[in-house]
């Protein structure tokens, strides 16, 4: 059976990852589109001879089996929640939400509506993540997870939605950051912290030398950018397990964009490193080191295209429409993610004033 598929929104994330992979699958079907700009439906209906909507009120539950959420961030929430009261089954991309008051909405109309809440980050599917995670066993006690995800050049187009606080929610954490607690939660499980510190700054978010040449974002010239790019965080859990985050989208520390996953157990420690995304800056093939006593062997690693993490996700998104067991499911994991994230976000004293410094705090929970 096809799986009939309404694209809710059609900027970059909806042109450039959803749609072309879902028209090349013969178990999706792309049936129509929402999105509030008229030029941008006539895109989506000249590209897919399909319909395209102002708004959600065109649709009905019955004419699809799966409504893709892939607009700006700070709507993921409500649409997805208005979806879901609507009967829809619903993925919505990362940040599925900004707050955990919008966490506890999304859990409250899929328990009250008829439709199932999918989410999260592809990071997670990726094969090289999952390499890394058939080594954590052997690894003894988790001990220590360190999470980075570092851009050498990559901060989004200047005044668009995504560097916008109040579009946006926040800048590389609800980014790059998400996709790092989605994937922690793939290597180790459900985690909380009880133990946050946290600093943001924003040296390079005002200064087009360091936008991400290979984004092709939309430019919004009257909205401020007011959000971090840079974010280092020191987390711990009740049951001891330490964690250090720290993302950014521009640093002169690197020389190309490289995230790095290092798990230490009371075994021995498995590392990865890899880029996640699509920066064509890349490390140029994923690398996975086991140590254990001292000897270090290197870990065989599947090469996959771009975005095959992608075609993954919709893999799973399918066999989690078919399982009724799936609903409720979701929700709990994005509880803890946004949770953590309005941690961090707390520890390192709040939103950013552009240009000032930013204290360090702590923040226990």
């Amino acid at each position: 059976m096809r799986i009939r598929t309404v694209l809710i929104g059609f900027g970059w994330s909806g042109r450039e990852i959803w749609l072309p992979r879902l028209l090349a699958r013969d178990d999706y079907e792309v049936v129509a589109a929402v999105d509030p700009d008229p030029a941008t439906r006539e895109a989506f209906t000249a590209a897919t001879d399909r319909p395209a909507f102002a708004d959600i009120d065109g649709l009905r539950a019955g004419d699809a089996d799966l409504a893709l959420v892939a607009a700006p961030n700070h709507v993921h929430a409500s649409l997805g929640r208005s979806l879901l009261q609507r009967g829809f089954a619903t993925f919505v991309e990362k940040p599925v939400c900004l707050t955990t008051a919008e966490a506890d909405a999304l859990a409250d109309a899929e328990r009250d509506g008829a439709g199932t809440l999918l989410a999260g980050s592809a990071s997670r599917y990726r094969a090289d993540v999952a390499e890394l995670v058939k080594l954590v066993p052997e690894l003894g006690r988790l001990r220590n997870v360190e999470l980075a995800w570092e851009r050498a050049r990559g901060v989004p187009q200047s005044r668009g939605w995504f560097t916008n606080r109040a579009q946006a929610g926040g800048g590389v954490l609800l980014d790059l950051g998400w996709h790092l607690l989605d994937v922690l939660e793939e290597v180790v499980g459900p985690v909380s912290f009880d133990q946050v510190a946290a600093s943001t700054s924003d040296d390079h978010a005002n200064d087009p030398r360091w936008a991400a040449a290979w984004r092709h974002d939309r430019p919004a010239p009257d909205v401020e950018v007011d959000v971090e790019d840079t974010v280092r965080g020191f987390l711990v859990a009740d049951t001891g397990l330490s964690v250090s985050v720290r993302a950014s989208w521009a640093t002169h520390s690197a020389t190309h964009d490289a995230t790095t996953i290092r798990v230490d157990g009371s075994e021995g420690t498995a590392t990865l490193r890899t880029t996640f995304g699509f920066s064509p800056n890349r490390e140029p093939r994923p690398r996975i080191t086991a140590v254990r006593q001292g000897q270090a062997r290197e870990i065989a690693v599947p090469v996959e295209p771009i975005g095959a993490e992608y075609d993954h996700q919709l893999d799973d998104i399918r066999h989690r429409l078919s399982d009724p067991s799936s609903r409720g499911r979701a929700i709990a994991g994005v509880r803890r993610i946004v949770a953590t994230i309005e941690a961090i976000y707390a520890a390192s004293a709040g939103p950013l004033v552009p240009g000032e410094p930013v204290a360090t705090a702590a923040a226990p929970r």
